[in-house]
């Protein structure tokens, strides 16, 4: 047997890693960027309709995050599978296909949640006018719910295959078609009626919805995709798979929820302070996640290389694809910390039209905060990176523990202290981002680092992705292509 030299090994993953990576970065960047537009264009409207979408996107997310956590199922079992045996065709659609059942089962409730948008705002305090604008803003844009969950469940598809380009250009596409039919229905042009936020949320909905037909399509007619015939019996339930996707998909949304709420929030704290404020942090929160996209592509990429390498046995393979992607991530974040602490003011400028009333106080604001952000940017890219990686080994459920411990037991507490008891306002929230992301970053870390000694690491064992090269191994690939042109249940 052939023993490759370690730095050969390591240079081989980070190549891999980069591949895989760069498409899904770009495509979260592209989906950042449809929101980036509507926060944009929002504060084109003034800083009270920007406050109002504040409030109605950030309740939205906070039902969003349930379905996204499941979405992310899928994909480590994919990897999995593909590890085990290169062409585990029923599988891995049995996956896909219970995912797309689990995100649809999972978002009727929230559905009829968010159509009770302004009750739920006015219960949590907030002013009734931004409250009013916020429901609206939201039972428009929820009808674009469940299509978006279902692409990331395609998208996670692709991903898994080490083919997530499809994504990435339908994702362009979408950009592109949200902010025409942004500028035409929140404007009043070519025509329509001016419909403000209402109109941004009826954009996202097409979007979404477009989104999911067109990568659909290129799943289910792309030469690289259609051997998995993916629609195969889509009505027939797999119990077992869905039950699998729901053990591994719940922790992640449950995680995710820990982390999206406590920004979420943040958001109603600093509601109660001053519509200024809120308008500010929605425009260097809306900074900080467009960077955070890069870690968290990263993160979505370690979870297949450590998934593929589990599947196959290699232990040495799972640890190399983590740390590799760990220090990629970090040391993008590292840059970015450096530009947030140095240059602020560069970045907030484009948000705001400063002949609004309000505006320089909204950047003066917004500029405090981005500084904040600088001081978190490492941390968060710790810590997705590695819950990205522990993912592709299917563990999730300390890390889920992991995430409410550190947001809500120390950083909210700590944020609202801050703002309320000794007076510090947006700024002390924002402190409490760094105290919970720290915490959660170590805690993730350590455990990656730890993965032998608690018994993640995965065993090898025979019918693996790397004994695929025998004989047997193209007598498999015609049984699994056979059965994907009549896919069993």
């Amino acid at each position: 047997m052939t023993v490759r030299n370690p730095r050969d090994a390591v240079r081989e993953e980070v190549r891999a890693t980069a591949t895989l990576a760069w498409p899904i970065v770009l495509t979260n960047l592209a989906q950042i960027a449809i929101t980036t537009t509507d926060v944009v264009m929002m504060g084109w409207l003034g800083p009270d309709a920007l406050a109002a979408g504040t409030l109605g996107a950030n309740l939205y997310y906070a039902f969003f995050v349930i379905g996204l956590g499941l979405a992310m199922a899928p994909p480590p079992v994919m990897a999995q599978a593909l590890g085990r045996r290169r062409h585990a065709l029923a599988e891995v659609r049995r996956a896909l296909r219970m995912g797309l059942w689990l995100v649809a089962l999972a978002m009727i409730p929230v559905m009829v949640a968010l159509w009770l948008a302004e009750p739920i705002l006015l219960a949590l305090g907030q002013i009734p006018a931004l409250a009013a604008e916020a429901g609206s803003y939201v039972r428009a844009m929820m009808w674009g719910l469940i299509p978006f969950l279902w692409f990331m469940v395609l998208r996670g598809f692709t991903a898994a295959l080490e083919r997530p380009r499809p994504a990435l250009v339908v994702s362009l596409c979408g950009i592109a078609f949200n902010a025409f039919s942004n500028w035409v229905l929140m404007f009043g042009n070519l025509g329509a009626p001016a419909l403000g936020l209402v109109g941004a949320g009826i954009s996202s909905s097409l979007s979404a919805m477009l989104m999911c037909l067109a990568l659909g399509a290129i799943c289910v007619r792309g030469a690289a995709f259609r051997r998995y015939a993916i629609l195969g019996r889509i009505w027939r339930p797999h119990w077992r798979r869905l039950s699998e996707l729901v053990r591994i998909g719940l922790p992640i949304a449950g995680a995710m929820g820990f982390e999206v709420t406590v920004f979420n929030a943040a958001v109603f704290l600093i509601g109660l302070i001053s519509a200024r404020e809120l308008a500010a942090h929605a425009i260097a929160i809306q900074l900080a996640s467009v960077t955070f996209m890069v870690p968290m592509g990263i993160g979505q990429a370690a979870t297949v290389r450590v998934g593929l390498a589990a599947g196959a046995g290699d232990a040495a393979g799972a640890g190399r694809a983590g740390w590799v992607a760990l220090t990629l991530g970090v040391s993008f974040m590292a840059a970015m910390a450096t530009l947030f602490l140095t240059i602020p003011g560069l970045f907030v400028a484009g948000f705001l039209d400063m002949r609004a009333e309000g505006a320089p106080e909204v950047a003066a604001y917004a500029v405090t905060l981005l500084g904040l952000a600088g001081l978190f940017q490492v941390a968060d890219g710790a810590q997705t990176i590695a819950a990205g990686a522990l993912r592709g080994l299917e563990d999730t459920r300390v890390p889920m523990v992991f995430a409410g411990l550190g947001y809500w037991v120390f950083g909210l507490p700590t944020g609202a202290a801050l703002a309320f008891l000794a007076g510090w306002g947006a700024y002390g929230v924002w402190v409490g981002f760094v105290v919970g992301l720290a915490i959660v970053a170590v805690l993730l870390v350590r455990r990656w680092a730890r993965r032998e000694r608690l018994g993640l690491v995965p065993r090898r064992h025979v019918g693996t992705r790397a004994q695929s090269a025998s004989g047997s191994a193209g007598e498999g690939s015609f049984r699994e292509y056979s059965m994907a042109q009549n896919p069993p249940p």
